[in-house]
């Protein structure tokens, strides 16, 4: 099964910095009209957390050039518009003699590009580019006739290759094979789009280690922007909060022995226990749902790509945990067996556990190619093969894992549940958890959404635990009883 590209390097300092404020508007006063301006300076606030977040939490992030698809209709319109000038500035070319006038401003153009890929280190080669593309001797030079282009273009490739990163030397080597001016400042342009490129990427990883170091207190203080200008901005998270509470209440762990109330005291429950079930809740999560808590919506993607992965582990480990309760004796211990089979199995249930209907279906099949592969396996290897019966009651069974309320499902979803609770914990906790029964051919799937998940959580508690801990405190001890906190671990 293919895991999400889910490699985060988080942050290891914990530096104490001040809490985060939560604003309350005063009871019974009407609501204060936003104004277009506060919006726009909260969505800027918003772009602009997203991105710092998005470069510290994922190493791979880079910034990609905005290029419409071909048949969206901007793709369209976009390739008219250019095609058109294009065959204008080769007309303007072809002239004789040449009209240079939408060459100049692209020269003009291509020089700005230039001097922004500069460092401050390089002021000789500034001045270079300065003095051979000096745009009033270069007007001169076309109201003389005397402008040589081939050579001016020449200057702006071998400093380009100067310039470019290693990815790009393809790029610059087919720049020296043109001739014809109008496609090659066309190329040159779009090279130089590439750089640019490429040069904001560079300058976000150099930045990368100071905001590795920075990040906990950049990230509290952006939100703690939007806050001051959205009061409610807490709703979803105050409420995803809550609900951890009284799903930790009700949890078997938290009733002693012989109780029957679901509403056990709250002062029972530890904040970092009902920290833990909240994050783990978002792996539950129903996709069709809006409200998702605000402080974790930044990360919302790579926990739906983990949620899509433990989704179809559980499904994949119910197979495997049917298939050896029916022939493992006969067929697990042989060599490649099982990673062939998962490979099937994962194929055939890619998207399947999204909708009911396709999750039917597609554990059918699994039935139908684990009984082929059982049975292929049993040939090979001198077994003897399955009954007819036997061939039944294995892809009834399977089939049956569809159920909502399928036992064999239900219980190990519950055990990964519980193995990865265990990450949530302090690191000699995550390093000792044991592995639950039946999860073994899954194991390094599982450890690897383990250790994505802490990353996750571990920096939103870094953030914003100064706010659980508020939330919480108010929840699980309304009348002041005592203090609370939420550890970062």
């Amino acid at each position: 099964m293919k895991m999400p590209n889910l490699n985060n390097e988080l942050p290891v300092s914990d530096d104490e910095v001040p809490g985060l404020r939560v604003p309350h508007s005063p009871r019974g006063s009407p609501p204060r009209q936003t104004s277009l301006a506060e919006v726009m300076e909260t969505a800027r606030s918003v772009s602009n957390l997203s991105i710092a977040h998005e470069i510290v939490v994922n190493r791979d992030f880079r910034f990609k050039q905005n290029s419409p698809t071909p048949d969206s209709l901007e793709g369209r319109v976009k390739e008219i518009v250019h095609r058109a000038f294009w065959d204008s500035l080769e007309a303007q070319l072809a002239l004789s003699p040449p009209d240079y006038s939408h060459a100049i401003k692209l020269l003009q153009e291509i020089k700005e590009t230039l001097l922004s890929l500069l460092l401050p280190a390089h002021s000789r080669l500034r001045s270079r580019i300065e003095e051979a593309l000096d745009m009033d001797l270069i007007r001169q030079q076309t109201e003389h006739g005397a402008l040589d282009l081939p050579r001016v273009a020449g200057f702006v490739i071998g400093t380009m290759a100067t310039l470019c990163a290693p990815v790009r030397d393809d790029e610059i080597r087919r720049l020296r094979e043109l001739r014809d001016p109008a496609p090659l400042l066309r190329e040159i342009l779009r090279v130089l789009g590439l750089m640019k490129v490429d040069m904001v990427n560079f300058t976000v990883q150099s930045l990368r280690p100071h905001l590795l170091q920075q990040s906990v207190q950049y990230e509290r203080a952006k939100f703690q922007e939007i806050l001051d200008k959205q009061p409610d901005a807490l709703d979803h998270t105050t409420a995803w909060l809550n609900r951890a509470v009284q799903e930790a209440a009700t949890a078997p762990s938290n009733k002693g022995p012989g109780k029957t109330s679901t509403s056990p005291s709250l002062a029972v429950l530890s904040p970092s226990a009902v920290l833990d079930q909240a994050y783990l809740s978002l792996l539950r999560w129903d996709p069709d749902c809006q409200l998702y808590p605000e402080t974790v919506q930044m990360d919302r993607s790579r926990l739906d790509e983990l949620k899509s992965c433990v989704d179809v582990l559980t499904l994949m480990a119910s197979v495997l945990l049917v298939t050896s309760n029916q022939c493992g004796g006969a067929v697990f211990p042989l060599p490649g067996f099982v990673g062939k089979l998962k490979q099937v199995i994962a194929a055939l249930l890619e998207g399947s556990h999204h909708r009911t209907s396709d999750l039917v279906g597609a554990l059918q099949a699994v039935g139908e190619q684990v009984q082929l592969q059982v049975g292929q396996a049993l040939r090979e290897h001198g077994g003897a093969s399955l009954t007819p019966e036997q061939e039944t009651t294995l892809k009834g069974q399977i089939s049956d894992i569809a159920q909502d309320h399928s036992p064999i499902r239900s219980v190990i979803a519950g055990r990964i549940f519980s193995f990865l609770q265990g990450f949530l914990g302090p690191p000699a906790q995550k390093s000792s958890t044991p592995l639950p029964g039946g999860l073994a051919p899954v194991g390094a799937e599982l450890a690897e959404v383990g250790a994505a998940f802490r990353r996750i959580v571990q920096h939103n508690r870094l953030v914003f635990g100064p706010i659980y801990s508020s939330i919480l405190k108010r929840a699980l001890f309304p009348q002041g009883e005592s203090e609370t906190s939420v550890d970062s671990r």
